[in-house]
């Protein structure tokens, strides 16, 4: 098992990896990051500045990631954790739990004092593993993700 930053060819890979937990939870395409065009290209999307995207690679298959972004229009020194996606067939392996951790730690590293995140209903695992990594609910969203249909919004505070 590897975990390394994203690199330009795992542009399609990752693609493939988002819309396919999509398309299995049944979770809406539109106002979401399945149809995002920044997801065909998150390459060049995690090139900003004080952003990373973890990627997960076992045996030479990318089988999920997760990242840090300053989204548009968050509050002063806060992030959003982003991309928290893995195939089926990686999940209950720590997989998971490894990309969010480097993604904090990352998070931490740029300067960051509060991570927020935006997710689903259908994605109750991930919100169940976003509340044991110490993220809460908040009423509204935050920033401008553009992620419309999203319907749970989440924070933590960084130490």
């Amino acid at each position: 098992m590897i975990f390394r930053k994203i690199e330009k060819y795992d542009n399609l890979p990752l693609a493939n990896v988002i819309r396919t937990v999509f398309e299995e939870h049944e979770a809406p395409q539109k106002g979401t990051v399945y149809s995002d065009p920044t997801t065909d290209d998150l390459y060049r999307l995690f090139g900003a500045e004080k952003s990373v995207l973890w990627v997960a690679v076992v045996e030479q298959e990318i089988v999920g990631c997760c990242g840090i972004y300053p989204t548009d229009g968050l509050p002063e020194n806060c992030a959003e954790l982003v991309k928290f996606y893995l195939s089926v067939h990686a999940r209950g392996k720590g997989i998971g739990k490894t990309l969010m951790e480097k993604s904090i730690e990352s998070a931490k590293e740029f300067g960051y004092k509060r991570l927020y995140l935006e997710s689903l209903s259908q994605f109750s695992n991930a919100v169940r593993i976003y509340e044991k990594q110490g993220f809460v609910r908040i009423d509204k969203p935050l920033g401008k993700s553009g992620h419309i249909t999203c319907n749970i919004w989440m924070i933590k505070e960084l130490e």
